[in-house]
């Protein structure tokens, strides 16, 4: 690298490869003077200069347009600093929100019921949006119609009810009441357990009130937390690049955004116009695999340990090894999204995953070979459904004679090993941010407290009342009163001091979580610390036990939508109304959803598999974790089947720990920089294909590759125009299809079409034609 000098030495080895000899390629601090020239995107957008740090900080250009790679690149590189002070709520975007919190709720259920999980994209809700504002400003009578004439007395009427251009703030506060309302709860996932495996039929009330309770206690913690968590430029939450890039592409029209604009149309319509082959008419396109297709002919016993390896198209059939799939449903834009060192800890989780799961099964560890070999349900020692029924009764509480005579529950060894890894990744986790990231989380404290944060987005928002802490700190109280009642009232059995205890942990836990979210696009599950509180404060009792859910996922939701609204300059307090009336509004319609595909749905939905279409893995691992914890003495104390669950926690920190002393001592192993290996990801993803769907993982391996590695490298102008906007076009083209078929053929409506059978679409057996394990019937 000869081609490329180093002056800050900031960044790590591990996200900067070799660049191609044949560029002009240089690396030097980014100062100001009067000759600066401003990129093109500044230039279309008016922009007058640009953000300099005082540190020099460095920047790397290819051919004149800087590689984006840090944080700090993102706020003066990829977000304009455009703020056109431009009216932000109104009748109209309340309105629109609103409508659209249902569909953006209806989805986020809908996924929670698939074989692979996707969060709603704020983009697929955002171009709907955007068409029915643009319309709404064209069409509805304005003020002007009427001005000069005999009805002029009705011109205040009409500009509260369109008050003119569709503008990007009225646009942003639309769409985050709906995705708000669209990021789903566990809490609602309770009350489908609760009917599904219990026969419990909740009351809306307690339902509605325990998923607000969630919700508005993470968003509180939240706000409280935004000077950590949301102000600093490093703090990004790089899966919500693709929405503000389209925002912004929508509203700022200039030469350069309409080709934008253009590239973003035409490829939401191809994706519009493919999703329905892989997921309805061919759907072996979403796991294809010569493996598979060359296996049909061998013995059973070969088959078997091709489909355990190699097949992965439908709900845990597989770990799908080499599989290709082209169905964007499940690849989606995160994979563009993510930083190129958080891909990289990912594939090395990849790689361990494959290797692991077959040592497991095939080693007959935790008794895996009379189970399935992925599967998060519960079984007992025979490879039969365990009968929880009988343990727990219509009491929902420990039943010591039934027990011992069905015995003790087992897990796969899967599900043992997701267990591991999630006990790993949690103590990894304390461990990391207090060892490696301590320094950076001093320093936005001090910034916080001195106001010197040197963003340029949070400097930007400084002319707009922030919202003061005691508005969260009452949210705080009034989530904790209303999921208090939830508890004391409803049919959860749980001791109203377990929700307290529960509330502290997560509150630990929180910003932790938030840390490593926000600066490397994803997080890891800490639900099971809570489970673990409720089995040792709640025993015997696996209704409460699900009860004892996280607020850690609501509240990472709520400071991506914050940095959102940072970027895009939405005045603070505006945020604060927005997502807590989408947060109400999500309670109410998240529930009732769930409802509908859980009564259309049930027979599959308890299925350990499922189908390629519907599968109920999310609320079966809530089941498993419920039940199993809530025996946690018996399954996970000293001498029990499981006792290396809990013990990992502090095996994840002991080795993170040990991680820490070698990166200061050798800050460098050969090309890679220590403190980039981040070990807790690496936990996460070694479990990965441990339920679901996964014939998408080399695809997705192969779409970071080239968007995170080969564009942001080698075509740096490109990737900053046009990356972030393709990767949503891609994902609204396909939810919109995918939401279309959902109620039209899928069944969500409670009716399923079924595509004719053909070679494209077997009609017995897995649609890869892995057909092992007794897949043929």
């Amino acid at each position: 690298m000869d081609s490329v000098t180093r002056l800050s030495g900031k960044v790590a080895a591990l996200d900067l490869p070799d660049y191609p000899l044949d560029e002009k390629v240089t690396s030097a601090p980014y100062i100001s003077g009067e000759d600066d020239t401003p990129l093109e995107s500044e230039k279309a957008s008016n922009l007058e200069g640009r953000f300099i740090p005082e540190d020099g900080d460095e920047v790397v250009y290819i051919n004149g347009e800087p590689v984006v790679t840090t944080g700090r690149d993102v706020s003066r590189f990829l977000v304009d600093l455009r703020d056109d002070g431009d009216q932000a709520l109104s009748f109209r975007s309340l309105f629109l929100g609103t409508v659209f919190a249902g569909l953006g709720a209806a989805i986020c259920e809908i996924y929670n019921f698939k074989p692979t999980q996707v969060l709603v994209s704020t983009v697929f809700l955002l171009l709907l949006i955007y068409n029915v504002g643009i319309a709404w400003a064209k069409f509805i009578p304005q003020r002007s119609w009427v001005e000069g004439t005999r009805f002029e007395r009705l011109a205040p009427v009409f500009e509260f009810i369109n008050p003119g251009e569709f503008k990007i703030k009225e646009h942003v506060i639309s769409s985050l009441v709906a995705s708000t309302a669209a990021y789903g709860n566990t809490a609602v996932l309770n009350f489908a357990v609760q009917r599904l495996y219990y026969n419990t039929d909740v009351k809306a009330t307690t339902a509605i009130l325990a998923t607000f309770s969630t919700a508005c206690f993470g968003y509180g913690l939240c706000g409280l937390l935004r000077p950590l968590t949301v102000y600093p430029s490093e703090m990004v939450y790089w899966a919500n690049l693709p929405t503000v890039s389209i925002f912004q592409a929508l509203h700022f029209d200039t030469a350069a955004n309409r080709k934008r604009v253009r590239l973003f149309w035409t490829a939401f319509a191809a994706m519009f116009a493919w999703e329905i082959v892989p997921s309805y008419i061919f759907p072996l396109l979403g796991g294809f695999s010569i493996f598979c297709l060359a296996s049909q002919h061998a013995s059973p016993a070969v088959q078997d340990v091709f489909t355990n390896i190699f097949g992965g198209a439908a709900g845990n059939e597989g770990l799908g090894l080499l599989s290709l799939s082209l169905d964007w449903q499940y690849i989606t834009s995160a994979y563009m999204s993510y930083p190129l060192v958080q891909q990289a800890n990912s594939w090395i989780g990849y790689t361990l995953c494959y290797v692991i799961f077959v040592a497991i099964y095939y080693s007959n560890a935790w008794n895996s070979k009379t189970l399935p070999m992925m599967s998060s349900s519960i079984f007992s020692a025979n490879g039969s459904i365990y009968d929880q029924d009988a343990v727990f009764g219509s009491t929902f509480q420990l039943n010591q004679t039934a027990l011992e005579e069905i015995g003790l529950p087992y897990l796969t060894g899967s599900n043992v090993w997701l267990n591991i890894t999630n006990s790993l990744a949690i103590g990894g986790l304390i461990a990391h941010c207090v060892f490696f990231w301590s320094p950076v989380v001093r320093e936005a404290f001090v910034q916080a407290r001195s106001g010197t944060q040197p963003d340029p987005h949070w400097k930007a928002m400084q002319k707009y009342k922030e919202v003061p802490y005691w508005w969260y700190i009452c949210l705080l109280v009034l989530s904790f009163v209303a999921g208090l009642v939830a508890v004391l009232k409803g049919q959860t059995t749980l001791p109203w001091y377990s929700f307290v205890v529960a509330l502290l942990f997560g509150s630990f836990v929180t910003p932790f979580s938030q840390l490593l979210f926000a600066r490397m696009g994803s997080g890891i599950a800490t639900n099971q610390l809570m489970k673990m509180v409720a089995g040792a404060i709640a025993p015997g009792r696996p209704v409460a036990n699900l009860y004892v859910h996280g607020i850690i996922g609501q509240s990472i939701g709520f400071a991506g939508d914050l940095k959102i609204g940072q970027y895009l300059k939405i005045p603070p307090r505006v945020m604060f109304l927005t997502q807590v009336w989408g947060t109400v509004l999500g309670a109410i319609i998240n529930y009732f959803v769930m409802v509908s595909v859980v009564d259309a749905q049930r027979d599959i939905l308890i299925l350990p598999h499922g189908t390629n279409v519907w599968s109920g893995q999310v609320v079966q691992t809530l089941n498993s974790a419920a039940v199993t914890w809530s025996l946690a003495k018996e399954l996970y104390g000293p001498g029990g089947r499981y006792f290396i669950v809990p013990l990992c926690l502090f095996i994840g920190m002991g080795t993170t720990f040990v991680q820490w002393l070698i990166s200061r001592r050798w800050p460098y192993i050969g090309p890679v920089k220590v403190d980039q290996v981040i070990l807790p990801i690496i936990y996460m993803y070694s479990a990965w294909m441990s339920s679901g769907l996964s014939s998408v993982i080399t695809s997705c391996v192969i779409v970071g590759v080239v968007s995170q590695f080969w564009l942001r490298r080698y075509h740096p102008g490109w990737f900053r125009k046009y990356n972030y906007l393709l990767g949503g076009a891609l994902d609204g083209g396909a939810q919109v299809m995918i939401f279309i078929l959902s109620f039209s053929v899928f069944g969500a409506s409670g009716t399923s079409k079924p595509f004719p059978h053909w070679a494209g679409n077997p009609a017995v057996g897995n649609v890869d034609y892995c057909n092992g394990n007794g897949a043929l019937g």
